[in-house]
This record gives structure tokens, sequence and C-alpha cells, in this order.
């Protein structure tokens, strides 16, 4: 029976369109206006036979039907049953008399809607609203009830056709719904999983299991917005997998979990291709070695533990492979690599467990000795290389001897940044390299001053380039039969704006490093030349000499620079005279023998300083069209004390003539040396005896007097 109606008029609604079975139009009108006075707004059509009745509802849409019971006869019941055979979704109330209530409960239970007693009407409309509210929710049931089917046809195709594997847990009952693709993907058999959440946790790795263990919980007290980590699962192969493991809760109105779903994803190739990046981001490529990156990382943990409570103490050895181009240029790159790889392996035999050899580049290597008493750990391994290092490596079928020039710096309080340590061990380095090669050095603070010094130099050596900070010096030459001036020797120096005059020795292993040099010997022969030129114009005839260093010589197109120089300056050939020293001269024969070959033929004279002090023969010297030979001043120095000096000086002078050289001995300070020389016969000297290096305007004035040198001048 429908509920009791309310004594509150409804408000009006949207249209109610009502099909009537067969009941008499007053009674049909009373029922409209029991509708209305419940707030509907109704319209109605009445069938009072089959025909009517069951075309209506395929020509209109009705709301709801109202039919009278019983009836005469079955019609009425027949065409309601007929009516829901057909799908139909259309609520029915029955308006029975209280003869009839038995029998329309039981159609109530068949599935008409409701049924109210003909003398209780007014509660008419509170049926109908209750029939439209069950058909609402009915249809909202349908309509759920068909997109769940959807959604799991649609699951259980990408169930079948994904690479991932699917999990569904049910957090109420603890069960778990793997797929296919989950069991396949860790090599089980469908059968060999069952639906226990065991079946996932026991075969995560046991150092993941925590972290996916905290992921999930973290999720399921909604303190994520879903799960996700990567893990290693156990495989049936016995190896660990890979994988990337989703999922998100599905929760209650309350915010409770009842159910978390997700995939797994093997993601083993990725980790693989993922690990081999970091390891070739930490690693050099050659060796397989820890490369600087890594090192520093190391090295400036290193440091962090040095400011903690405790004794801890470190070393830092930076190694650099002795002669390593040599074997490059001989042997070839190849071989030049597989040194570099024998000499990692030969390092890495030396080391304790938790100490690092790297490579960082070129031949150069570093290790950091973690955790030592004292120095003496980190001699020791420094004199423990360097004997592993003097067997032979045999390469591709050539046998290599190979040393290396080693650093040490060792780590205490004071250091902040690896970088600050690596640069004294590389200091120490360069100072056992400058040593002879094959030996060790432990870095002190006068290293780092001198390096300082030395950088300050460099940056002021090329600021005087730029500023033309240098001048030209002029030390006569004369000849020892009556102390004429033949010829002036032009000598750099540097007027630094800070520490006055400074000579070569000062600089010019600096300016050579920096191949400045070239720059500086440049301008030192337009000067000489032009200064030259000068004196010939104010009627003094005489030749100049200048120096040329290594860097120089390798000038690209040597003999074009002197050319135009000569050419500009106005000086004949004839005038300048070249001095290079033995060494440079004996460093590519070939070369030196065609370049000053096409300078003498130009006119100009050749001059070979330091003479017997190389280890140049006569037979090779014999190649050079050499006008003048410069006996060193380590020779004449001892001429009066030493008599092999003596005997070494003769000889050279009597050489030099037989080969009709114009012999020129160099540092001539006293006038038992002037003595000894002139009675051998020499043609030329210079020295303090007669003139130290003196500016072009003084070098005038020794002109202007008669052009003869005396001692002591």
């Amino acid at each position: 029976m429908s509920d009791a109606p309310s004594n509150q008029r409804a408000t009006p609604g949207p249209t109610l369109h009502v099909l009537f079975l067969e009941c008499s139009p007053a009674d049909a009108e009373f029922c409209l206006q029991q509708l209305k006075k419940g707030g509907f707004d109704v319209r109605a059509d009445l069938a009072q036979n089959l025909e009517e009745f069951f075309e209506r509802p395929r020509s209109e849409s009705y709301d709801i039907v109202l039919a009278d019971y019983p009836s005469s006869n079955g019609t009425r019941i027949d065409a309601l049953q007929l009516l829901k055979k057909e799908g139909k979704d259309i609520p029915i109330i029955l308006a029975t008399s209280a003869s009839g209530e038995e029998s329309a409960v039981e159609w109530v239970r068949k599935g008409v809607s409701d049924y109210v007693l003909k003398d209780q009407l007014v509660r008419l409309p509170v049926a109908v609203r209750r029939a439209l509210e069950e058909k609402s929710l009915r249809q909202t049931c349908q309509r759920a009830e068909e997109a769940l089917r959807e959604s799991e046809e649609r699951y259980a195709l990408v169930a079948s056709g994904a690479h991932d594997g699917l999990w569904d847990w049910n957090l109420k009952t603890n069960e778990v719904y793997f797929s296919s693709g989950w069991k396949s993907m860790l090599g089980l058999e469908e059968s060999e999983a069952g639906n226990s959440p065991k079946e996932w946790f026991h075969r995560v790795h046991p150092e993941d299991i925590r972290g996916v263990r905290a992921g999930i919980a973290a999720h399921l007290e909604g303190r994520t917005p879903h799960f996700e980590g990567e893990h290693r699962m156990w495989h049936k192969d016995g190896t660990y997998r890979w994988v990337l493991s989703r999922g998100i809760a599905i929760r209650d109105a309350g915010g409770t979990a009842y159910r978390m779903a997700g995939s797994q994803t093997d993601i083993s190739d990725h980790k693989l291709i993922e690990e081999q990046l970091l390891h070739d981001v930490f690693h050099d490529e050659l060796t397989g070695l820890p490369n600087r990156t890594l090192f520093c990382n190391r090295l400036e943990f290193a440091i962090g533990r040095t400011k903690r409570p405790g004794d801890y103490f470190y070393a830092v050895l930076f190694l650099d492979v002795d002669r390593f181009k040599i074997v490059n240029d001989s042997l070839g790159h190849l071989i030049g690599d597989e040194l570099l790889i024998a000499v990692s392996r030969r390092l890495k035999e030396c080391l304790r467990p938790g100490d690092t050899v790297a490579r960082f580049g070129g031949d150069e290597f570093a290790i950091l000795l973690d955790d030592v008493h004292d120095v003496n750990d980190a001699t020791r391994l420094a004199e423990r290389i360097q004997k592993n290092l003097t067997v032979p490596f045999t390469l591709h079928e050539h046998e290599v001897f190979a040393t290396a020039s080693i650093g040490i710096a060792m780590g205490a309080v004071g250091y902040e940044q690896p970088q600050d340590i690596l640069r004294d061990a590389d200091l120490a380095m360069y100072h056992a390299k400058s040593r002879g090669r094959a030996g060790w050095k432990r870095f002190d603070r006068s290293m780092r001053a001198d390096a300082v010094a030395l950088l300050r130099l460099e940056t002021d050596l090329w600021r005087a380039v730029e500023r033309q900070e240098f001048r030209v010096y002029f030390q006569p030459l004369a000849s020892l039969e009556d102390g004429i001036i033949t010829g002036a020797e032009a000598l750099v120096r540097w007027q630094h704006p800070q520490r006055d005059l400074l000579l070569p020795a000062e600089f010019i292993s600096v300016a050579e490093g920096t191949r400045l040099i070239v720059a500086i010997g440049e301008w030192v022969l337009r000067t000489a030349c032009a200064q030259a030129q000068a004196w010939r114009a104010s009627g003094h005839s005489l030749r100049v000499t200048v120096n040329f260093s290594a860097h120089q010589f390798g000038h690209p197109d040597l003999v074009g620079l002197i050319r135009t120089v000569l050419k500009e300056t106005g000086l004949p050939a004839s005038a300048l005279e070249l001095e290079i020293t033995e060494s440079v001269a004996m460093k590519d024969i070939e070369l030196s023998s065609g370049i000053l070959k096409e300078l003498s033929a130009d006119g100009m004279h050749v001059s070979i300083d330091d003479f017997g002090t190389g280890s140049s023969s006569l037979s090779r010297l014999k190649r050079f069209p050499i006008n003048s030979l410069k006996i060193d001043q380590s020779f004449v120095r001892n001429l009066a004390g030493d008599v092999r000096d003596a005997a070494i000086t003769t000889a050279m002078i009597t050489m030099g003539h037989s080969l009709k050289l114009n012999v020129i001995a160099e540092g001539v300070e006293t006038k038992k040396q002037l003595a000894f020389l002139r009675s051998r016969r020499c043609d030329e000297m210079q020295g303090y005896l007669f003139s130290r290096p003196v500016p072009a305007a003084a070098f005038t004035k020794l002109l202007q007097k008669a052009r003869r040198l005396s001692p002591a001048h």
C-alpha cells in the first residue's frame, strides 16, 4: 500500500504523461484531479482496448500507466503482462477495490509498481511519485551496471594485450588478482601464483621491501596521490628483475580505501641502460677507471671527514707518465692507449681496498689514499708504483718501458675543496718531473708561492708585450788583435714597472713556455736592425747579432719574416748575423740546414752559440753554412785554473780555424783570459772585461771613441 498523503500541497513539477487503461472517463478525471492536487502537471491518454493500449506506447512516451483492477475479464491483466514482456520500463499502478486488494498485492510481487484503493485515491500522488523515483533509481543502477560491464570488458582487453602486469587488491578480503602478464613477467605459470599479497611482497628484493611497503602505506593513508616505486622482483630463473609498480586506491565516502589496483612494468633493460650511462658519466672510457668527477666526489667526502672529531688523514698522489708523447708519436695512438690501460692495471695492483685511482685525461692519473697514518704511507706507495712500472710492458710485440713522476699532497685540516689539494699535488708532480723524472716529490708551501709568482710573471709578460716594455741592450764584439769593435749582440731586457730592469734569465723561460718569445723575438729583430741601420747611416758599419730560440726558429715563414724586416729597416743582409744554439740546429737537421742555407744565400752570417756544450758531431756541423763559432763562457771562465778547459778551448779554436770559421770567445772577464785567447789566436771576444751590455745611446758613444775597446773600458 502507498504511504499516507501529505496535508501540504506539493509544488508543481514537470509535465506527467499518463496512460489510463480501460478506466471510465469519470474515474480518470478524478485521478487527474488528485494528481494535480499533488503538484503534477498532467497530460493523459485513455486506452479502452488492447489495440489502443499497445499502439499508444509505440507512438508516445509515457511516464506511468494507471489501470483499474479487478476487471470484468482478464484483458487488463493480460495487457500489463505483455507490456512487461516487451521490456517497456513504464511504472504501473493499479486502482483496486477492497475486494481485489489481495490479488493486487500478488501483482505487485510480479512487477507492478504499486496499487491504491479506489476509495483512497488521495494517496495516488504519493504512489506515483514513489514509482517515478524507483524508476529513476532503477535506470541509474542499470546505467552503472552497463558502465561497469563495459569497464570490465575493456579491462580484460587491456590485460590480455598489454605488456604490463596488472594487479587488483581487495583490501577487505585481502585478496589480490594478478594478471597473466604479471605472472609471466616473473616467469610464473598461471597456476604458480595464488591471490595473497604475499605472492607479491615475498618476491621483492630484501633491500627494497621496506620502501615498497612504506610507499603503499603512505598512499593508503592518503599522504600521496598515488603509489609508485621502482624495485627488484625475484624471477623464477633465480635472478632479480627491475620493475616499476604503480597503483591507486579506491575509497568509500569516508575516504577509507577498500580496493587498490595498478600495474607492474619490467624496466630491467631501461635500468641497465641507465646504470651504463651513470657508469659512463663517472668513469674513463678508455681504462674504466673513475674519472675526475667521481674522484673529486670521493675526495670531497675525505675532506669532510677531516672536519669531524678524530684522527683522520688522507693523501693525494698526482701521477704523470714520463715521455708518453714519445710512445704516441713513435708507435702510434693505439699502442699509446694500450700503454695507458696497462699502466692503470699496475696502479690498481698497488692499492689497498678503499683507495681510488682515477684517470684525469691524457697521461695523468690521481690516487686517493684513504685513512693513512702519516706521509710514509704515501711515499711507500709512490716507491711501490715506481718499482712496479720498471717491469717493461709488451704491447703488440713492442717492449715499452715507462716511468712516472709523482706529486704527493697530504690531506689535513685546511683544505676546503678538492681542487685545492689537487693543485698542490700537481705542483709537487711538476717539481718531481723537473728533477729528472721517475721520481716523487712531496708538496711544500714554497711550491705554491713559486707557482703564484710564476703566474703573476706570465700575466705581467703578456701585458709587457702589449705595452712594449722591453728594451734592447747591445754588447760589443771586439777583435782580439786590436780591440776594434766589429759588431754588437742584441740582448733583450724587460723594463718591469714594479721590479725595475729584468735580465733574460728572469723571464725568457716563461716567454718560451707561453710562446710569447715569438712576438718578443720579432720585436727585438726589428729594433736591432733599425738601430744597426741608424749606426750605418752615421758612418759606423758593423754587423748586429740577433739570437733565435727554438720557437722562433720554428716559425712557419722565418725566412720571409727576416727578409721583410731587412727591407723595412733598410739594413743589408750582410750586416745581420743570426745566432742559434747548437741544440736548436741539431733538433731538426734537415729543416735547420734548409733555412740557414737560404738565409746564407741572401748574404746573412750564421753563428753557432754555446759550442761544445751539446752533443753534435763535426760531420753534422759541416752540413750548415756557418760563419762563426762561439766558445761558451763555461770553458772560458776556468782557462787559468783548469787544464782541461784550456785544452778544450785550444782545440775548438784550432778546429774552427781549420774549417775557416770565425771563432768568438764569450764571457771574457779577466786579463789572464784575454792573454790566453790572444796566444791561441782567437778572432773575437765579448765580455765584462771590455763592456757590459748597454743601451743604444751608450753603445753609440763607444763607437764615437775611435771604436776601439781597452780592458775595463
